[in-house]
């Protein structure tokens, strides 16, 4: 994006970035704890099979294409993640990108998906209302409007996961797929253009 559509961002430094995914993963592991704590909820299960690790996959496997879909089609949506994602990949070296799968991909998950959904209902009201606060969280701006909508979509899908399969480790496993292929794709493909 132009800088006229998004306001100049000091860049930040590898550990800048990896110190605001680990204190960012931080305060989201913490408000899901305080949320178990305080609403008096159970945490979903977390079953741990080689169909579920199969499934979560799979599921992410599917993300990633259809995310590369909507980039390819949808011209104001790869300005917007073109934008976030040099914002946050960028800095980073290629081994880096095994934390930003595993970082955001638990916390988030623990949180949206494990917590925040079951407290609003595991129906059709609390699979939206999660996936709109888990987009939100993905907005840096209002350009990146966007890019929160994607966010929101792909919320839905890990949410409907997780009712349908009563098992938070399926949308734990397809979001770190995705977001470790998705930023290991886009590192290399802006590497290669470098050189």
């Amino acid at each position: 994006m132009s800088n006229s559509q998004n306001p100049e961002i000091e860049p930040l430094s590898r550990i800048q970035i990896l110190i605001a995914m680990a204190v960012t993963s931080i305060i989201l592991f913490g408000i899901a704890k305080l949320w178990l704590y305080f609403g008096d909820l159970q945490l979903r299960p977390l079953t741990m099979t080689v169909v579920d690790l199969g499934m979560g996959i799979a599921l992410g496997l599917g993300l990633t294409g259809l995310s590369t879909i909507v980039y390819a089609v949808w011209a104001t949506y790869r300005e917007s993640a073109d934008f976030y994602l040099a914002m946050v990949l960028k800095p980073l070296a290629v081994p880096d990108l095994i934390w930003l799968g595993l970082l955001p991909g638990l916390s988030e998950e623990l949180l949206f998906r494990g917590v925040m959904l079951p407290a609003l209902g595991l129906d059709p009201i609390g699979i939206v209302l999660s996936s709109l606060c888990f987009g939100v969280l993905h907005m840096t701006n209002i350009q990146q409007w966007p890019y929160a909508v994607w966010a929101t979509i792909v919320g839905m899908i890990l949410a409907f996961t997780m009712v349908e399969t009563g098992n938070l480790f399926v949308p734990i496993v397809a979001h770190i797929t995705t977001n470790f292929i998705s930023g290991l794709t886009w590192k290399l493909k802006k590497l290669k253009v470098e050189t």
